[in-house]
Parts: structure tokens; C-alpha cells; sequence
């Protein structure tokens, strides 16, 4: 036996790593920064034209720890670009410019659209059949145009559902970055008659598209729909605050 063949054992043993235990601030910064980003992505930061800010003290109140791992958190949320630290006003939660929204929407389209083909090839059928019980409440007697907010509370609902029942994480993780602002502006347009009379039917075509595997309608309908957004907040995005 060689000494080099006598020495292998030692190069595959565990290494000596120098490392000490996490400081309780460490956990505080991540608990905060995870907090944060989950509080700020359910905010709907379109509904007014006036900048939605962020206090300090009251973020350390509400959280209960000191203002050190709320700056830090901050700072990880300004990297990540959902804040953005102004100076002699504070923090405020970013918008993005009609352009930047008009490319996100697109970019779901395009996630939206896997989902639903990866719905048609792995999902059970009761599942995507549940799609249909966010929107049971709505019928003749009880129309979309005549119930905007409920209406739209379920149109993000579903949007959301449909991403999640693809069962891929990537996705999931994908659209979360985009989330607030992609839902942001479903429910600026939700209510103009443009959107909402066709918004009902479609979502129920996808379903039913679905159910049936029909991958490549199901696809299909999927992206259409969505870049139907794009093209309208392209079109009347100067609109939607007025």
C-alpha cells in the first residue's frame, strides 16, 4: 500500500470549522426581515397615489424587539428592492413605474402559463375542480361588476391558487417577488368595465381547460389573459389613479 493510499482517510474527514454560536441579534434581524417582507408583499401599495412609508420606532414596538434588527431588516428589504430608505423622510415602500409593471405582468403570463400546463399534467381533478369554489358566490343574481371588492378579493385568490397548485416551488418563489405589484394592479383594473365583464368567463375557461387536460388550451388561455392585463395597464396606466 502507497502512503498516498495510507494518508486518503485524513482527506475525507470532517473539517475543523471555526465557527461560533449565533448571536440572539442574528435570529432577531432574520425573524424581522421575514416579518417585514411577508407584511409588506400583503400590502396593497396602488390603492392611493400617496407613498405608503414605514416608521422605525413603530415597526420596533409592533415587533417587540430593538431598533438595531429592524435597521438591519431594512436594509436586507432595501437589497431586495421593496424599500427604499429616503433621507429627511424615511422609508417608503417602492411603486414601481408603469413600465416595470407592464413587464412584470408579462413575466407572470409567462410563469402562470407553466402552471397551468403543469396543472394539467400533475394536479388531481378534484383539486383544479376546487378552482371553481372561489368563485361560487358569483351568478346571475350576484355579478362581478355589482360586488368589485369581493370580486376582486377572489380574483387574486384564484391567481394565487393557480401558481401554488402547479406544486413547483420555483414558481411559487418566482411570482412572490412580483406579487405585490402584479396584485396591485389586478385590483386597480378589476373594477373597469373593460376588465371586469370578460374576467369571469375566462378564469372559468382556464378551469374548465383544465379539467379536461387540455394542456396546450390551458396554457393558452392562461397567458392570454394575463397579457391582456399588460396590454390594457400599457394602455391606461395614466388612468388608473384619476
Amino acid at each position: 500500500m502507497t502512503a498516498r493510499a495510507r494518508t486518503r482517510p485524513e482527506l475525507i474527514a470532517e473539517p475543523d470549522l471555526a465557527m461560533s454560536p449565533l448571536a440572539p441579534e442574528a435570529s432577531y434581524k432574520a425573524k424581522a426581515y421575514e416579518a417585514l417582507k411577508q407584511a409588506i408583499l400583503k400590502m396593497d401599495i396602488y390603492t392611493t397615489p400617496e407613498p405608503v412609508m414605514l416608521d422605525e420606532r413603530a415597526l420596533s414596538d409592533k415587533l417587540g424587539v430593538s431598533r438595531t434588527p429592524i435597521r438591519e431588516a431594512i436594509a436586507m428589504l432595501e437589497q431586495d428592492g421593496l424599500v427604499k430608505a429616503v433621507p429627511r423622510r424615511g422609508i417608503i415602500v417602492v411603486r414601481r413605474t408603469k413600465a416595470e409593471i407592464v413587464d412584470m405582468i408579462r413575466a407572470w403570463a409567462a410563469l402562470e402559463s407553466m402552471a397551468a400546463r403543469l396543472i394539467t399534467t400533475m394536479a388531481r381533478k378534484r383539486d383544479i375542480t376546487a378552482l371553481r369554489d372561489v368563485f361560487e358566490a358569483f351568478g346571475p343574481d350576484h355579478l362581478p361588476q355589482d360586488h368589485i371588492q369581493e370580486y376582486s378579493r377572489a380574483n387574486i385568490v384564484f391567481h394565487q391558487a393557480l401558481i401554488s397548485l402547479s406544486e413547483s416551488q420555483v414558481l411559487v418563489e418566482m411570482t412572490d417577488d412580483i406579487l405585490i405589484h402584479v396584485r396591485g394592479y389586478r385590483q386597480l383594473t378589476i373594477g373597469r368595465k373593460e376588465r371586469i365583464a370578460a374576467s369571469l368567463p375566462e378564469h372559468l375557461a382556464m378551469i374548465e381547460a383544465m379539467e379536461e387536460r387540455d394542456t396546450e388550451l390551458a396554457e393558452k388561455l392562461a397567458r392570454d389573459h394575463t397579457l391582456r392585463l399588460a396590454a390594457y395597464v400599457e394602455a391606461h396606466g395614466q388612468e388608473l389613479f384619476a
